[in-house]
């Protein structure tokens, strides 16, 4: 693990190769590391991209330490879209995957998240700690009220995930006026197990670090998961409205707030 707080630099794509430096690190953990693919992925070039980059924010963790023309000096990224540029871009990404209609509908200011990942060298250290303080800082500065993206388990075995995503459903499923849906034909309904059969520290276990932390900020799941075939995933749907999140997170964003003011 690398971890030095003094290398890392923390902003958004400024221009070409910033966003290939981030589709660098997309393919080595989506696809060489977690076996995903995709009609625009350059195996050649080692880019994992497609057709929404070009309308996204991208939250850039660097290490001034590595040679930025190797594109290797981004370490952690990102995807941010926010309801004026999805007005650009026509959708959101996620709309391929679940019904958005409660959050489109809610007047509330949105921002898609998605893309997240971090270089193994850098897992278990404070990488991830600067991107949520990066984005801490793109919500407060732009007045997002709701977070949503799709947040993924490793594999399509539904089998082996029916206690995780039963657990979900049980307990963290998002209120009717935030509900989204899963599309079919790759709806996979989440209530597998029965709660009284529900196994909370087995369930939270087989659970990515990820969606964990979105549930310690107040997230909920959406209804029904999604089976990603292309990327070798099942995904959820996670939304977090910034009224509802846990008392702890809402005085970290208040806190920050004030400091930066």
């Amino acid at each position: 693990m690398i971890d030095d707080d003094a290398a890392f630099t923390l902003r958004l794509a400024r221009d070409d190769r910033d966003l290939r430096a981030a589709q660098r690190l997309r393919y080595e953990v989506f696809v060489a590391e977690l076996g995903g693919s995709g009609p625009l992925v350059d195996h050649d070039q080692r880019l994992e991209r497609d057709d929404f980059d070009p309308w996204f924010d991208h939250l850039l963790l660097i290490d001034e330490r590595r040679d930025p023309a190797t594109l290797q000096d981004v370490v952690g990224v990102y995807r941010l879209l926010t309801s004026e540029r999805m007005a650009q871009a026509g959708r959101f990404y996620s709309e391929s995957e679940y019904d958005l209609t409660a959050l489109k509908t809610c007047g509330r200011k949105l921002v898609e998240l998605g893309r997240s990942c971090v270089h193994p060298d850098y897992r278990g250290g404070t990488a991830m700690f600067h991107l949520w303080n990066g984005l801490a800082d793109y919500v407060l500065e732009r007045g997002i009220e709701i977070l949503f993206g799709v947040a993924s388990f490793h594999g399509t075995d539904v089998a082996a995930l029916a206690e995780p995503l039963s657990y979900l459903h049980h307990h963290h499923l998002a209120p009717p006026a935030l509900r989204v849906r899963a599309l079919e034909p790759h709806r996979q309904e989440m209530d597998l197990v029965a709660e009284a059969g529900l196994d909370r520290r087995r369930a939270m276990a087989g659970t990515p670090a990820l969606i964990k932390a979105y549930l310690r900020l107040g997230g909920f799941v959406g209804d029904g998961a999604w089976i990603d075939h292309a990327f070798n995933t099942t995904d959820v749907c996670l939304v977090m409205d910034t009224e509802k999140m846990s008392a702890k997170h809402r005085d970290f964003y208040t806190r920050k707030k004030a400091r930066d003011a």
